[in-house]
C-alpha cells in the first residue's frame, strides 16, 4: 500500500492517493483543487482510480472531483447527507453529484486494499473518515491538536466531539491520523495533547 499526499488549492486541503501497489488500483481521497496536478500525479503512478472518495462536501475538498470524473470516470462516494445539503446549500460546499452513497460500515476495495467508512458528523452532518490498517483519514473532523469548524452550516460542536470520542479516539494509539489539512498525527497523541478533548 502506498499513500500520496497532495497540498492543493488556497487552504491546502490534503488530498491523498491510496494506492494498491500490486493490483496498481487507486482510490483518489478529497480532490480539493488543482485537478491538472492531481490527474498528472495519477498518470504518473500509472495506476487506475476505482473511487473518488469525499470525506465530506466543502468545497476546498471537492474542487477538482469533475476533473478527475471527466478524465477517469471513476464513480464518486459521499455521504448522502452532505450531498443533500450541497444541492441546497451556500457557496462553502461544491456541487456534487455522487454515483455512491457512503454510510457507517461500509468496505471499499481498492485492489487488495478494504478501506472501512465510519461516519463522523459535526464538521459537516455527513463528515466521513476511512480506517486501513493502522490509518484513518479523518477529513476536517480531527487535526493536528485541533478539530474541524463548526460554525459553517451543518456544523455542530457537540457532535463533532462525539464523533472524536466515540469513532476516533477508541483506535489503537498507534494509529496514523491524516487530515483534511496540515501535517499527520497519532490517535495517542491527540488523547494526549489536544486541547479540544
Amino acid at each position: 500500500m502506498e499513500i500520496k499526499v497532495l497540498p492543493v488549492g488556497a487552504y491546502e486541503a490534503n488530498c491523498y492517493i491510496l494506492l494498491d501497489e500490486n493490483t496498481k488500483e487507486a482510490a483518489v481521497i478529497d480532490p480539493g483543487d488543482s485537478g491538472k496536478f492531481i490527474i498528472d500525479t495519477i498518470k504518473d503512478l500509472k495506476c487506475k482510480v476505482k473511487y473518488i472518495i469525499l470525506t465530506h462536501g466543502h468545497l476546498d475538498h471537492t474542487g477538482a472531483v469533475d476533473d478527475l470524473k471527466k478524465e477517469f470516470n471513476a464513480p464518486v462516494c459521499i455521504n448522502e447527507k452532505d450531498e443533500k445539503l450541497a444541492s441546497k446549500s451556500s457557496f462553502i460546499f461544491g456541487e456534487i453529484k455522487s454515483d455512491k452513497y457512503i454510510k457507517e460500515g461500509d468496505i471499499l476495495e481498492i485492489g487488495n486494499i478494504k478501506l472501512k467508512c465510519i461516519e463522523t458528523p459535526g464538521h459537516t452532518p455527513g463528515g466521513m473518515s476511512f480506517l486501513v490498517d493502522n490509518i484513518v483519514f479523518t477529513g476536517d473532523t480531527l487535526f493536528f491538536c485541533s478539530i474541524g469548524r463548526t460554525d459553517f452550516e451543518g456544523g455542530d460542536y457537540s457532535t463533532i466531539i462525539n464523533s472524536i470520542k466515540t469513532k476516533l479516539t477508541v483506535l489503537p494509539d498507534d494509529t496514523i491520523v491524516l487530515p483534511g489539512h496540515g501535517p499527520k498525527s497519532s490517535i495517542k497523541n491527540e488523547k494526549m495533547n489536544n486541547p479540544f478533548l
